[in-house]
């Protein structure tokens, strides 16, 4: 029997078994199917694109580039198309040099961009970081390149080298063969030397913005034929954060998720993210302090595979929308990533809610986000996170409260309750009605604390002499000599005149006065103080005064002195504010407040009130919800 008869088919197969179809070309992702092949498809980085131009045009190209930027904007891909554009020749046409228009495949243009052309060598610093690596491309490039114009070295995350390879590499990158050129790509640019980015000609790669972004999704769901609705490519876009790699990634998988249609239901069931709509509804009852609303709607986004986190994150971007609503309403209107209704919602938010419970809403927010990610139960601590900002909505703000105590001070609970904010659940619009301008309210009144003598300010001599202290008395008629010096006071502020600060915190600090008069000066030094300065200061009121001073140590123990002094004084006007009715009881609702500062208030009709309100206790609140 021969090999073609029997129980086989004349095409050599079992009967009833099915002809063998060819191999399938296997699939290529999107991230790499539509990876630019020059630099007219690169998109957002124009002003790379153009130095380039400009570099090639005038011959003046560097021998090393360093390409940096976030993940997936492009700088393997751009290493590659600029070692095209510099060993780009076309058959049957003049070499015309590097050059960044290549309209068309050259001699080495496929095969760069394959990576496996002989002269572009490529190498990962992730997996080679040794010197011994470095040390095989410094011996490698004393060879002229085989078939290309130059050998062109791309090293991706340069970062990754050890110590010693990039040492290796200085001398080499600053003065190499006139064939060799460098392409070193990383995210993390402080960690590469600065001897090696002084060697290099810098490109930052910038996110690619949204709307460029959108676009390039949609033409290329076009090239694909997949439907894709505009708020589903605003989503992923959102979610890529200006990564044009994630960007296509998450495409690829959401294409896969809908069986070929793109929706946004499809995209926010894939991503876990929550309806942007259903997100203002959230923002709107909580801010409402509305909080059996708000957990409703919580667990409802929670129930429709939302994650807790990405609630409470979507619910910070919101804030942060409608604070740029507010300030600068153009531009944030103007974002292509925004749904009608939060481009609608959130202006209407903006103009009712200040900035301050904006803010407020924020921090509160920041600080819930990492507390969800890390709860074992992640649902009941964003609904706590709620609570906190819910019971916070309708809170006056901190100097919105102090002017509501100043008002029940001044003239007693009845006063105080008109002045109040009304409550938001009395409120009729959807909104709480945080206005930004209040009634303003009568001043605080000037606690009685004691002040330390201010320090006679020193004024020039009639005869221009030199500073003497103006004193409250009759000043006598002046010197010819110089400045008088009544109080050991004058001389701590001559010193300070005459611009001797070490000699003026000396006199402060280390010094215990026991006897003054004109001509004569004695004191005590302080422990640690330096013995130089008795000496120090009777030269300088030699110099200062024209006049010879003694200036003599003593073991008596004198006075405190000035820098203690003043310091005693401080703590004594604190004690003062600390006493005064108002001040316990902002101290008393605000857990944590510190009175930092107690000013003197400023004389009726006095300009000097311009920078913050005088007699006031200052407070330094904690950074939290209150």
């Amino acid at each position: 029997m021969d090999a073609t008869s029997g129980p086989l088919s004349d095409a050599g197969l079992l009967p009833g078994l099915p002809e063998p179809t060819p191999a399938a070309t296997p699939y290529r992702v999107l991230a790499r199917k539509y990876r630019p092949q020059n630099f007219d498809d690169l998109i957002g980085q124009g002003a790379m694109v153009r130095t380039l131009a400009n570099a090639f045009a005038a011959n003046r190209i560097p021998q090393a580039w360093m390409l940096t930027g976030v993940r997936g904007v492009g700088k393997t891909t751009t290493a590659r198309i600029l070692a095209r554009g510099l060993n780009y020749v076309r058959d049957g046409h003049p070499d015309t040099g590097p050059t960044i228009a290549m309209p068309e495949l050259g001699r080495h243009c496929q095969a760069i961009m394959e990576s496996r052309h002989m002269d572009v060598l490529e190498m990962d610093a992730a997996s080679h970081t040794g010197i011994d690596d470095v040390r095989g491309i410094i011996d490698g490039i004393r060879y002229s390149p085989v078939s290309a114009r130059y050998k062109v070295y791309i090293v991706d995350e340069v970062h990754m080298l050890s110590e010693k390879a990039f040492n290796a590499f200085l001398k080499t990158l600053e003065e190499p063969p006139p064939h060799a050129k460098f392409v070193f790509a990383t995210t993390e640019i402080r960690k590469v030397p600065v001897t090696i980015l002084s060697r290099c000609q810098r490109f930052d790669l910038r996110r690619v913005e949204a709307e460029t972004l959108v676009g390039h999704l949609a033409r290329i769901c076009a090239a694909e034929s997949v439907e894709a609705d505009a708020e589903a490519l605003a989503a992923i876009t959102r979610a890529a954060e200006g990564s044009v790699r994630d960007a296509l990634s998450l495409l690829d998988q959401a294409i896969a998720h809908g069986a070929g249609l793109v929706s946004a239901q499809s995209v926010r069931d894939m991503l876990g993210l929550a309806d942007r709509g259903r997100i203002v509804d959230l923002f709107e009852a909580v801010m409402r302090g509305d909080i059996p609303a708000s957990f409703a709607e919580v667990r409802g986004q929670y129930e429709a595979g939302a994650d807790p986190a990405v609630i409470l994150s979507d619910l910070a971007s919101f804030t942060h929308l409608v604070t740029r609503l507010k300030l600068v309403p153009d531009e944030a209107a103007a974002d292509p990533t925004l749904s009608e209704a939060e481009r609608s919602r959130g202006s209407a938010f903006a103009k009712t809610l200040s900035v301050r419970v904006l803010s407020r809403a924020w921090q509160i927010l920041l600080k819930a986000i990492p507390e969800v990610q890390t709860a074992t139960r992640p649902l009941a601590a964003a609904e706590m996170a709620l609570v906190r900002l819910a019971y916070a909505a309708d809170l006056p703000t901190p100097d919105e409260a102090l002017r509501q105590m100043k008002a029940q001070a001044l003239t007693g609970p009845a006063a105080a309750s008109g002045a109040a904010a009304q409550p938001l659940a009395q409120s009729p619009s959807p909104v709480p009605a945080m206005a930004e301008s209040r009634p303003a309210l009568p001043p605080i009144p000037t606690f009685s604390g004691e002040a330390p003598p201010p320090r006679p300010a020193l004024t020039m001599a009639a005869n221009g002499g030199g500073p003497r202290p103006a004193l409250a008395s009759p000043a006598p008629a002046p010197q010819p000599e110089g400045p008088r010096l009544l109080r050991f006071t004058d001389v701590v502020a001559l010193a300070d005149a005459k611009r001797d600060i070490g000699l003026k915190m000396a006199l402060e600090r280390e010094v215990h006065l026991v006897r003054f008069e004109e001509g004569r000066i004695e004191f005590r030094l302080a422990d640690g103080g330096r013995q130089s300065i008795a000496n120090d200061l009777a030269r300088a009121l030699d110099a200062w005064t024209g006049r010879r001073w003694i200036v003599a140590l003593s073991k008596e123990a004198g006075e405190p002195t000035l820098d203690a002094t003043a310091r005693a004084a401080t703590e004594t006007r604190h004690q003062n504010a600390a006493a005064h009715p108002l001040v316990r009881e902002v101290l008393a609702r605000f857990p944590g407040a510190q009175i930092v500062d107690v000013r003197d208030k400023a004389p009726e009709g006095s300009p000097a009130i311009e920078a913050a309100p005088t007699g006031e206790a200052e407070t330094d609140e904690p950074d939290d919800e209150t």
